[in-house]
């Protein structure tokens, strides 16, 4: 589903935030990145949703190399694509209801079908009957929640996670990460980074670890750095 083959990202100030670096994730399967801050977590995150482009290496989502896509081609392919960042990037000047709407808005789907997938999203993460609230009024946990089902609303294959229980205590984060393990069982691809061993090595799944932009561990295997 998702393959880095020698990616390597240099930006314009000369930090190499990954170093050729190789994994490949299949469908279905969910993993957590880790690694110290500034170790290339994001990076890899923001290349898959291209946010950003490798400056060497191929990078594949199923049959697409990423790296040969014309910029017309970029919303196509993040339509497949659910991203959960830590800071939520609600729009607090709109609804719970109209925040989860706007990738079905963008995508140009009609009312009612916006009216039955924001609904059921909502459902899925414990807020429908806060669908009318602005952002404003939920707490932080209820925020990530709302960024969670906006993720979702379009039934993505993929759901990319940026630190999504950084700000969270112990009991919400593993009720997030609950969540994501949720959608996973239903086919979701789920990769998260995430500096939190205790609550990842408790989730039982891969690890991929980096360490100044190269591949630390993969799992149980740890490579020399």
């Amino acid at each position: 589903m998702i393959r880095f083959s020698e990616i390597s990202k240099r930006y314009e100030s000369g930090h190499e935030a990954l170093r050729r670096l190789s994994f490949e994730l299949q469908e279905g399967e969910m993993a957590f990145l880790t690694g110290h801050s500034g170790a290339g977590k994001s990076t890899v995150l923001r290349l898959i949703a291209l946010m950003e482009r490798p400056t060497q290496g191929q990078l594949w989502i199923g049959g697409q190399n990423l790296t040969r896509i014309h910029r017309r081609g970029i919303p196509y392919v993040r339509r497949q694509i659910g991203m959960i960042f830590q800071d939520h990037r609600l729009l607090f000047d709109r609804s719970v209801f109209d925040n989860v709407a706007l990738p079905l808005v963008i995508a140009g789907f009609p009312h009612r079908e916006i009216g039955k997938r924001v609904r059921a999203a909502l459902d899925m993460v414990g807020l429908l009957s806060k669908e009318k609230n602005k952002p404003i009024m939920l707490s932080g946990g209820e925020q990530q929640r709302v960024g969670i089902a906006r993720a979702v609303v379009n039934r993505p294959p993929i759901l990319l996670a940026d630190e999504p229980t950084g700000n969270l205590d112990p009991q919400l984060s593993a009720e997030i990460m609950g969540l994501f393990a949720k959608f996973n069982q239903v086919g979701c691809t789920v990769l998260i980074a995430s500096h939190d061993l205790d609550l990842i090595e408790a989730m039982g799944k891969r690890i991929i670890s980096l360490k100044n932009g190269l591949l630390q561990r993969d799992g149980a295997e740890v490579f020399d750095v």
